[in-house]
């Protein structure tokens, strides 16, 4: 009887096991899977959806939540296709939240009614250059190891061009609201895609690895800006994309073509992000700790790279690093421990009140003024 104990006990401690260590790679899913991702980044407020109390010609009230009562300009999308914007809050109470309601761009505005479930995101502007902003591009690609992957060229007077990389979860989009500056100032852009991109070669076994594959492909973008022309050029990247190009800068063969950066919520602590992610999602810590691990384990990403990235050794070009203090993805300690060790080269803005890679979103015109004024000299 006891051996027969025994067994089923280690047989249960097994299975305990097997589960435990299904769960960590489920967990690890969130952040390794692209599709999983955009899903996950697509949703908003990790509280949850808000809920619409009333439309007006010019105004809509949501439920209070973290995404309603942040400053700024934001998408509001619901169903399939619903896309509206709202600017900043105009009033707020104990039994919501006020904002001014800008446009609605898909459905009608009959459709945004109160009763209805929403999600606040940065996305206020989509399509392509053209049809966002009016500003002639065209479809280019650069070949990298795993194939051609296009980008967005908008063409500019001067020698210097901007690449922008756009994080996780995301798309070219991303990079749309700063077009507008960036051509007033002259530069030719390339919105870039990358490995696992719609329309770009899919990542190896089907997971990202956190930039330390990936920054491959913004060399290979560098290198198509250097053929067609570019005197130098400047990697301007967001979250993991920003990571991309801190990378690109450390380990590429053509880092001496780049005058400088621009990284916005730039992942410099992996494990703290992975961890803080999870747990912002209501995963246990100890869940999100493993789910880490799974991660690490998976992808095989380089620990000490990133510990390089993180305290500057690697960097030699002027660099704007924009960041929130609030944000629960990326921690600011990191960002701001970078500005310190490196403030020969670092320019910090702090950006309150923001969400992880959402920093234009919440002070659109202060944003552009500290871009206007960091890219200045370097014209």
């Amino acid at each position: 009887m006891r051996w027969g104990t025994a067994a089923v006990v280690a047989a249960a401690v097994v299975g305990t096991g097997i589960a435990v260590l299904a769960l960590g790679r489920k967990v690890s899913d969130r952040v390794v899977l692209p599709g999983v991702t955009a899903r996950r980044r697509r949703a908003g407020d990790p509280s949850g959806p808000a809920l619409v109390l009333s439309v007006a010609a010019d105004r809509v009230t949501f439920t209070p939540t973290t995404a309603t009562l942040r400053p700024g300009r934001y998408a509001v999308e619901w169903g399939a296709d619903g896309h509206a914007v709202v600017g900043d809050v105009v009033h707020r109470d104990e039994n919501g939240v006020t904002r001014r309601l800008e446009r609605a761009d898909h459905g009608d505005r009959g459709v945004l009614e109160p009763g209805i479930e929403v999600r606040l995101t940065p996305r206020v502007l989509l399509g392509d250059p053209a049809t966002a902003l009016g500003l002639e591009y065209t479809e280019t690609a650069a070949y990298g190891e795993l194939g051609p992957m296009p980008a967005w060229y908008v063409p500019g007077m001067r020698g210097t061009w901007v690449l922008l990389v756009h994080g996780p979860g995301t798309d070219r989009q991303q990079t749309l609201p700063v077009l507008p500056l960036l051509n007033r100032l002259g530069l030719p852009t390339l919105s870039l895609t990358y490995r696992g991109d719609e329309g770009a070669p899919a990542a190896p076994g089907g997971i990202g690895r956190f930039g330390d594959t990936e920054w491959r492909d913004v060399e290979a973008a560098v290198r198509l800006a250097t053929d067609s022309g570019a005197g130098k050029v400047v990697l301007y990247g967001w979250s993991l994309g920003a990571t991309m190009a801190l990378q690109t800068v450390a380990r590429s063969s053509f880092a001496d073509s780049v005058s400088g950066l621009i990284v916005d919520s730039p992942v410099l602590d992996w494990p703290a992000t992975v961890r803080r992610d999870a747990t912002g999602a209501g995963i246990s810590a100890p869940l999100a700790e493993l789910g880490a691990l799974a991660a690490e384990g998976r992808t095989g990403v380089d620990l000490a790279g990133f510990a390089r990235l993180a305290d500057g050794s690697d960097l030699h070009v002027p660099t704007l690093l924009l960041h929130s203090p609030d944000d629960p993805v990326a921690p600011w300690r990191a960002a701001e421990r970078l500005a310190a060790r490196r403030h020969d080269l670092v320019s910090i803005q702090a950006v309150p009140d923001a969400d992880h890679a959402a920093l234009w979103n919440a002070y659109p015109g202060r944003y552009e003024e500290a871009l206007r004024r960091w890219l200045t000299p370097l014209l």
